[in-house]
């Protein structure tokens, strides 16, 4: 199954700097769902709401749930 994962985070096209080297904008780092989850955890431990019983794995998947669900809805 394919996640959508919302492509790059950052796009870039190719292009050619001042000393003639080619970058290629098929290397776009994050995705936008990365992206997504990295604000969500930032949000999480600003807050200082978290709970000594939240374990790291927990944290990460709660993240990546609320950036699928950002995801989608955004195609709404």
């Amino acid at each position: 199954m394919n996640k959508n994962d919302g492509g790059p985070a950052f796009p870039v096209s190719s292009y050619v700097n001042a000393l003639g080297q080619t970058f290629d904008s098929s290397v776009q780092g994050m995705t936008l769902r990365d992206y997504f989850a990295a604000k969500v955890i930032q949000g999480l431990f600003a807050s200082g709401n978290l709970q000594a019983t939240d374990t790291d794995e927990a944290l990460a998947r709660d993240a990546y749930i609320v950036a699928d669900a950002m995801l989608k809805a955004r195609e709404a």
